[in-house]
């Protein structure tokens, strides 16, 4: 039977099973590695472009877009600057018909999660994920005051269910009233809990939503408090012993909508869908109203999507840094190829000798090592396409567990097809050093009798 190529480095590699398996399991963790960083930050990318939703801008009073954005879409601070609603309406109102314009107020938080305060039009026109629509495990979305939807997770962390009552809310994230020294709990109205999303794998997975008009009423009957001690307090100082001015110490009032005055009536954002051709998702009239927005200096106006490209140019060095040590580890399987392969040639000579006798040019040896090399490396990179898309899933479930996030973890066959032949080919090139002392291998000495 003919000595093909082929049986001779399967015979190689089998003979020396450890260091075999040692090197592939090296590559196939740098492999795997490096696949499990590419696919986390494409699929971060496409995670965050959820929850901006099918809304063209975000009309806030925040000091930048990405603040903006940042804060109105993904929860990361409490927007600092409010805008009247009626000056809103007005901006509204000079520019050209909309899908949507949903005004939104942050201020409010219950146990930790931010409440958004928005119209019935958050639910029926805006969704979070272009193409996915909202939908509810239980309940169904508030219709007026005092009723409260909470997301998945804000739901299942704070054991919510359809019907509880009496959720009262606390001004801002716990911060005091006023510089005080107390927390500021809305206490005096109590919401009942009328639906429960389903996850959307976006940053509303963390927040519950009010009707817009309970929010305003929480702080207007703020304002009536402190009116009402100011008029107290004037009342006291100026007749000390007339007891008559106490009689309305202790009674709570409790306010309604047709109290509210267009100082109560204040957002903190706006989501805004201009109106589009069917199949198509870019507005034509997009950058006209942009600009028309933005010709007021005291909002700020952001395109979502481009101010998520902007937060993962900011964020790239980092993917490059994390990239940059995978392909640290990748070199690092490849000089364990080389050594693998330099250490086996002192027992291979013989074997080399061998060959030579029977008909092997040094070329072909030459050939052999390198063969050799470029198989342990073809099949480190298959292990670690499979140890990457399993340690993809498990990420994935680990993000979505923990942090609500959800992420897609794929690999596109280009992808593959490159870093299988980049790892071929440094595992190639790993061979050169050790094929080369093969090349040199002298027969006759090699071939003398053993002791």
């Amino acid at each position: 039977m003919a000595l093909t190529d082929w049986t001779i480095i399967r015979k190689s590699l089998f003979g020396r099973l450890f260091s075999t398996l040692t090197t592939t399991i090296t590559v196939a963790v740098a492999v795997g590695l490096l696949l499990v960083l590419l696919m986390m930050r494409e699929s971060g990318r496409r995670a965050f472009e959820r929850g901006s939703g099918n809304m063209h801008l975000l009309v806030s009073a925040d000091s930048s877009p990405l603040n903006s954005v940042l804060n109105s879409v993904f929860y990361a601070a409490l927007p600092p600057r409010a805008i009247e609603y009626a000056r809103f309406n007005a901006m509204m109102a000079k520019l050209p018909p909309m899908e949507f314009a949903i005004p939104t107020q942050h201020g409010d938080s219950y146990r930790g999660f931010r409440v958004t305060a928005t119209t019935p039009e958050f639910f029926a026109k805006f969704v979070p994920q272009s193409g996915e629509t909202w939908r509810f495990a239980s309940g169904k979305a508030f219709e007026g005051e005092w009723q409260i939807v909470a997301g998945a997770r804000a739901a299942r962390e704070l054991g919510l269910v359809v019907g509880q009552k009496d959720i009262v809310l606390t001004h801002g994230s716990g911060a005091s009233r006023e510089g005080g020294g107390e927390t500021h709990v809305h206490k005096e109205y109590g919401f009942t809990v009328v639906g429960v999303l389903e996850p959307t794998g976006s940053a509303h997975d963390r927040a519950l939503f009010i009707d817009l008009n309970s929010a305003w009423i929480l702080h207007a009957h703020d304002r009536h408090e402190r009116e009402t001690a100011a008029e107290h307090a004037e009342h006291a100082h100026g007749d000390e012993h007339d007891h008559d001015h106490d009689h309305g110490h202790g009674e709570e009032k409790r306010l309604t909508a047709a109290d509210l005055t267009d100082e109560d009536r204040k957002i903190t954002g706006a989501y805004l869908r201009l109106l589009t051709r069917d199949g198509s998702d870019t507005p034509a009239n997009l950058p006209q109203v942009f600009f028309a927005l933005r010709a007021d200096p005291t909002i700020t106006v952001a395109q979502p999507k481009q101010e998520i490209d902007k937060l993962f140019e900011i964020v790239g060095n980092i993917d490059q840094i994390l990239v940059g040590m995978a392909m640290v580890v990748m070199v690092s399987s490849g000089i364990a190829i080389m050594l693998a392969l330099y250490n086996s040639m002192e027992q291979r000579r013989r074997q080399i000798a061998v060959l030579r006798v029977l008909g092997c040019s040094q070329w072909r040896i030459f050939g052999l090592v390198i063969t050799e090399s470029a198989v342990v490396g073809m099949a480190g990179a298959a292990a670690g396409v499979v140890l990457a898309m399993l340690g993809g899933r498990v990420v994935a479930a680990i993000m979505k567990q923990r942090l609500g996030i959800v992420v897609d973890p794929n690999l596109t066959p280009e992808l593959l097809v490159v870093v299988v032949a980049a790892t071929a080919v440094l595992a190639a090139l790993a061979g050169v050093v050790p094929a080369l002392l093969a090349y040199r291998t002298p027969v006759a000495k090699n071939l003398r009798a053993i002791g």
